[in-house]
């Protein structure tokens, strides 16, 4: 009894070390732990963003789930504070194998059942709970080890805590992600967090573990080691199952750039789909229907200087070059990878029509927003060729804001044509683009040109992309001073479903469809993208 009391009030007479080094041991601990717990929730925010999308709602879900459970997990932990060493090992082998295997269960149960967000509230009740029980037993652990107030202490784990959370937060977008990916990352946290958690119990509190305990945290520990390194091992295999069973069997191109997952399926130019994290962005079979629509009406009129922004796959280039009087093109993209593709995948390139090798055509690599900030000159035709209205992470993209910029940029008697998103089953974002646009000083002319019937689609978006097919693609034509005069400067023979009569009467009926008391979005008001 007395030796149990000496040994709660800090007792370091049976430590292998001395009390000071043992008190820099436990800190370490906490420090590695901290950042292998924050690791593990960026990582299922950014897989839940890629695989479920809308990132403001999983990154909500995700943090507060987790808060939530860690406050929980820290009363529970309050029983096994007589048990500090054991359970502190045993709650840290958990964590190591939850928090490693989250990112392959998630993406298989997307890849084999279609729906992970039963997986991911699971997930991020799990870890929270088992990082809301580390602090608890590691205040007990650090009292046992060196003599010091609690209020000490606390500050001691506490500083340790967030500094490890801000190297796990810098270390999963600057060394993680880049440089292993989602799950082999995540696979890789999870054994150094095991590694760290039973090596500091193992070792500077072998002397408060029985035969029995030791034994079993040396198992469960080897053993969680174990299943993460076949894990990771198996992880090609996985990843390419993995993708067949979400695009298919012809996935021809499968990489992480900087930016993004870019995939790549079929086996030629007719067939080729190309996917920009698990959504379809571009599909051989109609193409076609997207981009004249979007080019040729913005091209009727002085287009001697054309800026694209977005686009990085060319196609939209490859109609604006198609005008002999073109002078110069400006393609603003994001993802070199993207370029990279056009330039050098046979299919791709071919597509584009090889718009890249054009020497009118100059590529930069940019973020749209910010290269429009800078001065770069002014620009006859601008057209925004960028991922969909209805992502959060693009929302700056489509801000009233935003277009002010582009009006800055536009000649005089230049014009700006957008992708809004389908009118028709998304109403709200498509009008909540015109509002912005107006708000920004521009005159606008809506019009959509129609899909043909949907037909099958692989990919985590297949049902939007039937969607659009469906329904087709809302675009708006807007130039400053007066209303912008639609129609084709040279309509190909392709674009059957879109006429000019059609175009003008869509745009006569601007006020009459547009719905009411719609806001324009603005950089802080991203709710104005949600259809009701």
């Amino acid at each position: 009894m007395i030796d149990q009391q000496v040994s709660l009030r800090g007792g370091a007479a049976c430590l292998p070390v001395r009390p000071r080094t043992g008190r820099y041991l436990v800190l370490a601990a906490v420090f590695i732990c901290a950042a292998c717990g924050l690791v593990y929730e960026l990582e299922l925010v950014a897989l839940a963003s890629y695989l479920i999308g809308d990132s403001v709602t999983q990154a909500s879900v995700v943090l507060s789930v987790m808060v939530f459970a860690m406050g929980v997990g820290s009363l529970l932990a309050k029983r096994l504070r007589s048990r500090a060493a054991v359970g502190f090992g045993l709650i840290e082998g958990a964590l190591a194998l939850v928090g490693g295997s989250s990112a392959l269960v998630l993406y298989a149960s997307f890849a084999w059942i279609g729906e992970s967000r039963y997986a991911l509230v699971g997930f991020s009740l799990t870890i929270g709970i088992l990082i809301g029980a580390e602090i608890p037993l590691l205040m007990t652990l650090i009292q046992r080890v060196d003599r010091q107030d609690a209020g000490g202490a606390v500050a001691d784990l506490f500083a340790a805590d967030y500094v490890g959370a801000l190297v796990g937060g810098l270390a999963f977008p600057f060394l993680l992600l880049p440089m292993l990916g989602q799950l082999t990352g995540a696979l890789f946290t999870g054994a150094v967090n095991a590694a760290a958690g039973g090596a500091l119990v193992l070792w500077v509190f072998r002397r408060d573990l029985s035969p029995r305990s030791r034994w079993l945290l040396i198992v469960f520990n080897v053993a969680v080691i174990a299943v993460l390194a076949v894990a990771t091992a198996l992880v090609d295999d996985f990843e390419r199952a993995a993708r067949r069973a979400v695009y298919g069997d012809g996935v021809r191109v499968a990489v992480q750039t900087e930016v993004q997952e870019v995939v790549l399926t079929g086996s030629g130019r007719s067939s080729l789909d190309l996917y920009l994290d698990g959504r379809l962005r571009v599909s051989a079979r109609d193409e076609y229907r997207y981009h004249e629509a979007l080019v040729h009406p913005a091209m009727n009129g002085p287009h001697a200087r054309v800026l694209i922004l977005g686009g990085g796959d060319g196609l939209a280039a490859r109609e604006v070059l198609r005008y002999p009087d073109v002078r110069d093109v400006t393609v603003v993209e994001l993802d070199r990878g993207v370029t990279r593709l056009a330039r050098t995948d046979p299919a791709l390139s071919e597509l584009n029509g090889h718009a890249f090798r054009d020497p009118r055509l100059t590529a930069v690599t940019a973020d749209a927003f910010n290269w429009l900030r800078a001065a770069h000159g002014s620009y006859d035709v601008v057209i925004s060729d960028l991922p969909d209205p209805g992502i959060s992470t693009s929302t700056k993209l489509y801000s009233a804001e935003f277009y002010g910029l582009v009006a800055e940029a536009l000649a005089p008697g230049g014009r700006v044509v957008v992708h809004g998103g389908p009118s028709v089953s998304r109403p709200r974002t498509f009008w909540t683009v015109e509002a912005s646009m107006r708000a920004a000083g521009l005159r606008t002319c809506p019009y959509r040109t129609g899909g043909r019937p949907a037909d099958s689609a692989a990919g985590p978006d297949r049902a939007t992309h039937r969607a659009q097919r469906a329904h087709g693609w809302g675009f708006v034509l807007a130039g400053p001073g007066k209303e912008p005069e639609l129609g084709l400067a040279r309509k190909a023979p392709e674009l059957r479903s879109m006429t000019e009569p059609e175009l003008a009467d869509s745009g006569r009926r601007t006020e009459r469809d547009r719905l009411p008391g719609l806001e324009p979005s603005t950089l802080v008001h991203p709710r104005y993208w949600e259809d009701r």
